[in-house]
């Protein structure tokens, strides 16, 4: 197990990134997250961050390309409890919490509004970022929101994405919640990296949780792992593969790789990129 870096009054722990099905891992709490994202952000430099829940380990554990994608961001943080847990299965880090995209997502509005850093909305469709808004300004009164811009539902041409970019670069804000589903917000991120020296961040259903369209699970099913059951139970025809087929896989492969009847290096193939431009 690597050597934590924990600040004790603060509470802060950060064991850097761990192999779990050969996508790296930060094995981070909310107060380390929030220092990265915000030493990002005050020194206007690029940090691409993702919140990984089973269905986004996943993605990468399948596909060279995606992973790939995946081990080139810099903060990836462990949503899901199942994500928690195969941190201390595999590298013995038992973590006090997971890093939740949508509890990130609050606390980096908060930490903006006290540090006076503007944000900005990217994904998602106008009606959603409009709730949206408008939640958060309730919510962080003095929150500085620089600017919103719905997904075209796409891929994006290559004048598109610069334009996107300049868009964004010109609002003035210090970082970036992106919320394009999983895996095309991580895409986004991985192919704007280098076009925005600001922190981007991918936050899965937080745009829809925190615009009030989409419930979230309660409390007890999300501290028990079973926030996949109740999604399952909202949008079962759109959600059954996801569940039915990756869950399983998850832990069969997690099995393999604790036993190490299977190990995979991080990113241990150079691989071809496509540009997707997803927007």
């Amino acid at each position: 197990m690597s050597d934590a870096v924990i600040t004790g009054c603060s509470g802060l722990i950060d064991y850097g990134k761990q192999n779990i099905l050969g996508v790296g891992v930060n094995a981070v709490n909310y107060e380390a997250a929030l220092n990265h994202i915000f030493a990002a952000a005050r020194e206007q430099r690029s940090l691409a961050v993702s919140a990984l829940a089973v269905h986004g380990v996943m993605t990468g554990a399948l596909d060279a390309v995606h992973r790939h994608r995946l081990n080139g961001l810099e903060l990836v943080v462990p949503d899901g409890q199942p994500v928690r847990w195969a941190l201390k299965w595999l590298h013995g880090i038992d973590l006090p919490d997971r890093v939740y995209g949508p509890t990130l997502t609050l606390k980096v509005c908060e930490r903006a509004e006290k540090e006076n850093l503007s944000v900005y909305l990217y994904g998602s469709r106008r009606e959603i970022l409009d709730k949206l808004e408008a939640n958060l300004r309730r919510q962080f009164p003095s929150l500085k929101i620089a600017g919103g811009q719905p997904s075209r539902f796409r891929q994006l041409t290559a004048d598109e994405q610069i334009e996107t970019a300049g868009e964004i670069r010109e609002s003035g804000a210090a970082l970036v919640l992106v919320g394009l589903g999983c895996p095309r917000q991580e895409t986004w991120v991985f192919e704007n990296r280098d076009l925005l020296p600001l922190p981007l961040l991918a936050v899965g259903a937080a745009f829809d949780f925190h615009a009030g369209t989409v419930p979230q699970a309660p409390k007890w099913m999300q501290r028990r792992g079973l926030e996949w059951f109740f999604r399952f139970v909202q949008e079962p025809r759109r959600l059954w593969r996801r569940y039915a087929l990756l869950n399983p896989l998850f832990l069969l492969l997690l099995f393999l790789q604790i036993t190490k009847l299977r190990t995979k290096a991080l990113d241990e193939t150079v691989v071809p990129q496509t540009r997707l431009r997803f927007g």
